[in-house]
């Protein structure tokens, strides 16, 4: 078991370390936590190098101070509209024609097959996710390793990112002095998934909305597995830009007062008109406005954003299978925000918290963080997996081969074949 594992959210708005300690009771405790303001990315992508490798070692350092230890190597999150996905199917013949018992060759090659279509040279796999197999006909199988059958069918879905986009996070990591194996990069929507969904959620159907400050990241998960991926360039920061432009203060004001007096649901404010003042960019007010003009200046942005998820959803053929929608991220905080999801959606919307952590957990429950205790979840699911094909004794590390290439298990990463 490693002694520590590490969480870096490299996001639009703010940098997050998260140090944690795996328990015998396979669990985790929270020991460190370290938040930088992002100065150097845009929308999930780098757009400033030395920006963004201080404000990663600020987040760090603070983490590190807390933790009482030095980090290495973290589990990284990715977004960002660098990203794309799609399914794809791989059908094979049973090699072991005389038993037809399938193998786990053969369940190699069906992956393989899935998977083998050109993918552009400037883009990245990210994650090959199994969600089922087909074995002559009989379909919902989640590994048909020692069934009888002649044919054998494997759904996928297969992440990819610009591969440029990709090399600017990991470089800025790098030069932070951290390690990032090729296991740790994960899309933050299914870390975030990780943390905020049951079991049950996505076995019955259920799409993730983590509304961030410069995307919005949309994971769907139906009979137990994801079956779409999707980021969109919207987030908080488009709603303190509105307020920005249309109150002429600034930048920074404008995300105080989102965060203070903001709603975005005009319902949900009383039928007397309340009066707030609006600070100039030197901090002295400079007017006052109702709080129903900057009620609709928000609720007008939410609902677009809303509504590009929505028709993302139909246009993935999977809307008819998501009977609840999670949103989670920083930008789910808005006050108003799941009651408008609710009428856009016309489904049940809840926010989502994470949980199931121990030792400073308090800190870190809330939506903001999210994404990187999915990613200190995936990394122990991550460790344990290794372990285990590994056998007893062995360190947990990978070894070489095509299956090390082809990741057969949830929310695994792909290298390049």
């Amino acid at each position: 078991m490693p002694e520590i594992i590490t969480a870096l959210d490299i996001g639009t708005t703010k940098i997050c370390c998260i140090i944690a300690s795996p328990d015998d009771n396979g669990g985790v405790n929270i020991v460190g936590i370290g938040n930088a303001p992002s100065r150097g990315m845009s929308r999930g992508m780098v757009t400033n190098v030395d920006r963004t490798v201080s404000s990663i070692k600020a987040a760090v350092t603070e983490a590190e101070r807390m933790a009482g230890c030095s980090v290495g190597k973290v589990m990284l999150g990715l977004a960002g509209g660098s990203v794309n996905c799609y399914n794809s199917t791989g059908v094979v013949g049973v090699r072991d024609q005389r038993n037809r018992i399938i193998s786990e060759e053969d369940k190699r090659r069906a992956i393989e097959s899935a998977v083998a279509g050109d993918i552009p040279q400037d883009r990245e796999p990210l994650h090959t996710i199994e969600q089922e197999y087909t074995v002559d006909g009989q379909t919902g199988i989640k590994d048909p390793v020692g069934m009888m059958g002649m044919r054998l069918e494997v759904n996928m879905h297969i992440t990819t990112v610009s591969l440029s986009a990709l090399q600017n996070v990991l470089n800025c990591a790098r030069q932070a002095q951290l390690q990032v194996d090729d296991d740790d990069v994960v899309l933050e929507s299914l870390a975030s998934a990780e943390a905020v969904l049951t079991p049950a959620e996505m076995g019955m159907g259920v799409a993730i909305l983590d509304f961030g400050g410069g995307t919005t990241d949309i994971g769907v998960f139906a009979k137990g597995c994801i079956r779409h991926t999707k980021v969109l360039n919207l987030g908080g920061d488009s709603l303190t830009r509105d307020i920005f432009m249309t109150l002429r203060t600034s930048m920074d004001e404008a995300e105080m007062l989102k965060i203070n007096d903001g709603c975005c649901l005009s319902a949900l404010l009383p039928d007397e008109e309340e009066i707030i003042s609006v600070p100039g960019p030197d901090g002295v007010p400079v007017a006052e406005v109702s709080r129903h003009i900057l009620c609709d200046i928000l609720e007008s942005r939410v609902e677009e954003i809303m509504g590009h998820v929505s028709q993302e959803l139909i246009m993935s053929g999977f809307d008819d299978q998501v009977m609840e929608i999670v949103i989670t991220g920083g930008s789910s905080l808005l006050r108003g925000v799941p009651e408008l999801a609710e009428q856009i959606f016309d489904r049940p919307v809840r926010v989502g918290y994470p949980a199931g952590m121990g030792g400073l957990s308090q800190l870190v429950a809330s939506p903001k963080f999210s994404t990187g205790l999915g990613l200190i979840l995936y990394g122990l699911k991550n460790h344990d997996e290794l372990a285990r094909q590994a056998g007893p004794g062995a360190s947990g590390r990978k070894g070489g081969g095509l299956l090390d290439v082809i990741v057969s298990r949830i929310f695994g990463r792909s290298g390049q074949a």
